[in-house]
């Protein structure tokens, strides 16, 4: 008898750990979605490194989420969706960009803001958008010659 009690709660902790990281997870990469921010659009021409989950941030600081994106099949362009927490106001003539954290760090979306006095509603879409750019095609140029100098 002592054995199947043993089992039991050896099995409800092993359980009550994974149902936590489940959580914890979930909270972490984004995952959860609920009233805590407004939706914002944005057209790409490359969203190169960025995937649902991935940091949007204002100044180096966390405001939203990657929530979702697709391809527009009229515009060939990368069209993405991320939610913005609610209490951070942007004006709306901000630019959106595709930043990298580094050379072996990963991408974010980085929001640059502007002075408009207005601001950005739910569901608004950004004008003034900036995709990826390819370090190794960066660096071909460089290497090639073709940087643009004399």
């Amino acid at each position: 008898m002592s054995y199947k009690t043993t089992e039991v709660l050896v099995g409800g902790a092993v359980l009550a750990g994974a149902l936590a990281f489940a959580v914890y997870a979930s909270q972490a990469t984004g995952l959860s979605r609920g009233g805590d921010g407004y939706e914002l659009h944005a057209s790409f021409r490359s969203l190169e490194g960025v995937s649902v989950g991935t940091d949007v941030r204002l100044a180096g600081v966390k405001i939203g989420t990657v929530t979702g994106m697709e391809l527009n099949p009229q515009t060939y362009r990368a069209d993405a969706t991320v939610v913005v927490s609610d209490g951070i106001e942007i004006p709306d003539d901000s630019a959106i960009t595709v930043a990298s954290e580094g050379l072996l760090g990963g991408n974010f979306i980085e929001v640059v803001p502007g002075g408009s006095p207005f601001y950005f509603a739910p569901g608004d879409e950004f004008s003034d958008t900036q995709g990826a750019v390819s370090l190794i095609s960066l660096l071909l140029k460089f290497v090639s010659g073709d940087g643009g100098g004399e």
